[in-house]
């Protein structure tokens, strides 16, 4: 499975969550699969979907669900080690490892090779890391919401886009809604 495939097959346990989604490709795929308020896209800032959804996370008690890529997390590994000293039982970080750069036209990461980001999260203190295949993320994240425990979740899973084209809604439009979401 590609991406775009596993965000069609969890849309429907995300949909009532708030989520914080990854810059660029992966936020276009959850747009034009399930587009909703309760849905913060990332436009600009690789990297920081973790950070935010930990943030939000700690401000209020519902479930935040943020989804990163294996490249935007190792561009902010300063996340983890917060993530890890910073628990937020309403906190899941959904990394989906596809070993590239998806959004800048698949350029391999470490994560493909060497560096194994359930052992990085692991060094740092994290102590719920589940690594699970594409095929299984559904019922790992369902599992982990279940749990009422932050957890870290590492996807597995091919590399690879589909067309689609950029996301058109102001970004500030994005904001004001997710904020309404937030607080209703």
């Amino acid at each position: 499975m590609i991406r775009s495939e596993i965000l069609r097959e969890i849309a429907p346990i995300l949909h009532d969550h708030l989520v914080v989604c990854n810059i660029g490709l992966p936020s276009q795929e959850l747009h034009m699969i399930d587009d909703n308020a309760k849905n913060f896209y990332m436009l600009g800032t690789m990297g920081l979907s973790s950070s935010i959804g930990l943030g939000l996370a700690l401000a209020q008690d519902k479930t935040v669900i943020s989804i990163d890529g294996d490249g935007s997390v190792l561009t902010n590994l300063g996340t983890l080690p917060t993530i890890a000293n910073n628990v937020a039982d309403n906190y899941i970080l959904l990394i989906i490892d596809n070993g590239s750069y998806g959004s800048t036209g698949d350029q391999p990461t470490y994560a493909g090779k060497k560096t194994k980001l359930e052992n990085v999260a692991k060094a740092c203190g994290c102590e719920n890391v589940v690594v699970c295949q594409d095929v299984d993320t559904g019922k790992v994240l369902q599992e982990a919401i279940d749990s009422k425990q932050m957890t870290i979740i590492v996807t597995k899973c091919d590399s690879g886009n589909i067309k689609l084209p950029v996301i058109t809604m102001d970004p500030v439009v994005i904001r004001d809604r997710f904020m309404k979401a937030v607080a209703g």
